[in-house]
């Protein structure tokens, strides 16, 4: 027979369902909406690198509003057949110049004369690598792009050769020869083919494009490197959301630099929003001085982290 839940338990001391445990968490918040960001990149796309800045601050306020799908765009299959007209582009040679370019205007250096002296003659090793590790670890996958990026824009490596992978892979504390060599197999080109099947599927023509999905399977696409507001505009109306976005806090330069493991100048502006002119104080305020080495390329400032033996 069941009990009556109008009769109040004398032991328990509750009226009604007496099942419940006498103490628990409960969480009355909603569940918030959350939004697939899809990034198509290139490890050799320069206002990729260009948009960095502006990515990595975007991630760090309002990353709790979406999940990010890096997705490999295969910009240089090989320079067979390969023309650029827009930007006046048929040989490695000519890449050069453009590099410069684009490294003086958004003031993430690039130093361009990879492509004269030993040029890149595929991105597609590289985004092999970056798929092979993504499938182990996304965040380490995301790390090995930026060091990836860091070699071939900063400091004039082409990424497309083995050994500087497996170097790059090594210096991470993973088994670069091993990853490189699941790379090459046939396994590592199906990967990156999922990705170009997936880029035809967004429709995406260029890069960097971002693409914010909503539950609903409605999408923003918002194309080339554009500031701040660009992004956060779009994934409100991913969101549709009446309300301004909430904020979260950006990590100390401390932590962050623990974790990046070197940071440009520009880099830091856009995350803190400070002048140019206010790093150096800004930087001793924030680091103890043996935390860092300061060093300077291309004319631009960045800071390493120390390696403490």
């Amino acid at each position: 027979m069941t009990k009556n839940k109008m009769i109040c338990d004398v032991e328990t001391g509750i009226c009604g369902d007496a099942s419940d445990v006498a103490m628990e968490m409960i969480d009355l918040n909603q569940p918030e909406k959350k939004v697939t960001l899809y990034y198509i990149t290139d490890p050799i796309c320069s206002h990729c690198w260009a948009l960095e800045p502006v990515l990595r601050r975007f991630e760090k306020q309002y990353g709790q509003y979406f999940n990010v799908q890096t997705v490999m765009g295969g910009l240089l299959e090989t320079w067979e057949g390969f023309a650029d007209v827009a930007n006046g582009i048929s040989g490695p040679a000519d890449v050069a110049a453009h590099w410069r370019e684009v490294g003086e205007h958004s003031r993430m250096p690039i130093d361009g004369s990879v492509w004269l002296e030993n040029p890149v003659h595929s991105s597609y090793p590289p985004s092999r690598v970056f798929k092979i590790v993504q499938q182990k670890d996304p965040q380490l996958a995301n790390t090995f792009l930026r060091r990836a990026r860091e070699a071939v824009f900063a400091f004039n490596q082409n990424i497309a050769d083995e050994p500087v992978l497996i170097d790059i892979l090594n210096q991470m504390k993973l088994d670069g020869e091993t990853i490189v060599k699941e790379a090459n197999s046939e396994a590592g080109e199906q990967l990156l083919q999922q990705d170009f099947a997936l880029v035809r599927q967004l429709g995406v023509r260029g890069f960097p494009t971002i693409i914010l999905v909503n539950e609903e399977n409605k999408g923003i696409k918002i194309v080339g490197a554009r500031p701040l507001d660009y992004y956060v505009q779009g994934l409100k109306q991913a969101l549709s959301a009446a309300e301004p976005l909430q904020t979260r806090s950006i990590p100390a330069l401390s932590s962050l630099l623990e974790k990046e493991g070197l940071l440009f100048s520009k880099e830091i502006e856009v995350l803190y929003d400070i002048d140019q002119t206010d790093i150096p104080s800004f930087i001793q305020k924030e680091l103890s001085a043996d935390s860092y080495e300061l060093n300077e390329i291309l004319g631009e400032t960045y800071i390493k982290k120390t390696i403490k033996g």
